[in-house]
């Protein structure tokens, strides 16, 4: 159950990471480094969704597997953890055209 768990934590923060692949550059750039390397991430956001929703397929399979294993008292905080962070990775993808228009504001 535990190899399970890292399993679940994992892809939650690979979810959270596919979505800021177009905010955090931006965010950088604004902290002062070069913009010459964001072309790399241009294929990393063409499989931002595909990425996401796998994360919150898996996510929803280990919320059933914990309740149908009679486990979930002992796990649900750390599936709370995974799902915040999922839910988080989501509103940053699809709020991702207002904060990248907020940082180049600051720019």
């Amino acid at each position: 159950m535990k190899t399970f768990l890292k399993m679940n934590h994992a892809g939650s923060f690979a979810s959270l990471g596919v979505a800021t692949c177009c905010v955090l550059p931006i965010a950088l750039m604004l902290a002062g480094l070069g913009g010459g390397w964001l072309a790399v991430f241009g294929k990393i956001a063409a499989a931002s969704y595909f990425v996401l929703s796998a994360s919150s397929l898996l996510l929803l399979a280990a919320w059933g597997t914990a309740l149908y294993r009679g486990a979930l008292g002992q796990l649900q905080w750390h599936l709370l953890v995974s799902t915040l962070v999922t839910v988080l990775a989501w509103a940053i993808v699809l709020n991702e055209t207002a904060i990248n228009d907020h940082l180049i504001s600051l720019m």
